[in-house]
């Protein structure tokens, strides 16, 4: 049943364009205040979808991306009054795979303007989700083989049996308790990616590429504060597939 929950909500997160969407719209300073979705497919998804308590599920994990963003800017949202938020999917069997979805965002701009913006999607439904079970076989299988061992620890310790790591991949994530749960795109992604950097005793991007701003080397009497550092052994049970010793990358 996990699994299944888990292959459907990577299905449904492979229409993502609205959270990179909001998320934009957010961080430019621009406030939704209504967010309507459309989506009509005849696929067993779609069949699975039309069912009171699936559809439930889906609604509640595009409207976890809602509250994220009014979590996300205090400015915006001062009140804490979320945007009207409306989700409809339909189960069209002579379209099959092929999923249409609709999508209006309305917007409060400048001088109580309004903007609004209607973007509509056809893709193969199952073709751009396969390659995200792809990934989350290979990422948590990844993540099994690595182990963090902290100065004066007389044992490593292994990832949480919750992989909030995932959450990239998946439209509702999961995260271990007592742990933020992260809706935005963007930041999923980084948090991979300065996972891997980490396991080859990379520092986490920033971006901000400091030395080219200011038309020099950022060296000698520039000491840039540095994120704490710990040591990782990344270790593998099979020695013909041991990934390499790490040590003291940044956090």
């Amino acid at each position: 049943q996990l699994y299944q929950r888990r292959e459907r909500e990577a299905v449904v997160s492979t229409q993502s364009t609205g959270s990179v969407l909001v998320d934009f719209l957010v961080g430019a300073g621009i406030k939704p205040v209504s967010i309507v979705s459309y989506n009509h497919l005849g696929n067993n998804d779609g069949k699975n979808l039309s069912a009171p308590s699936q559809f439930r599920s889906k609604e509640i994990s595009k409207s976890n991306v809602v509250d994220d963003m009014v979590e996300s800017n205090k400015i915006l949202y001062a009140d804490g009054k979320k945007p009207d938020h409306c989700v409809v999917i339909k189960y069209v069997p002579y379209v099959q795979d092929s999923k249409r979805a609709m999508d209006e965002y309305i917007s409060e701009i400048f001088m109580n303007g309004s903007n609004t913006i209607v973007c509509h999607n056809t893709c193969e439904d199952s073709l751009l989700a396969s390659p995200l079970i792809l990934d989350l076989v290979i990422l948590a299988e990844l993540c099994e083989r690595i182990t963090v061992q902290l100065d004066g620890e007389p044992q490593p310790r292994r990832f949480t049996s919750i992989l909030s790591i995932l959450s990239y991949l998946l439209k509702a994530p999961l995260v271990p308790s007592g742990t933020p749960v992260v809706n935005a795109l963007f930041k999923q992604r980084a948090c991979i990616e300065n996972f891997i950097r980490a396991c080859i005793g990379l520092p986490p991007s920033n971006h901000m590429m400091l030395e080219h701003k200011v038309g020099a080397p950022v060296v000698q009497g520039m000491n840039m504060p540095s994120a704490p550092v710990f040591p990782v052994k990344t270790i593998h049970s099979n020695p013909e597939k041991k990934i390499s010793h790490v040590k003291n990358p940044s956090h």
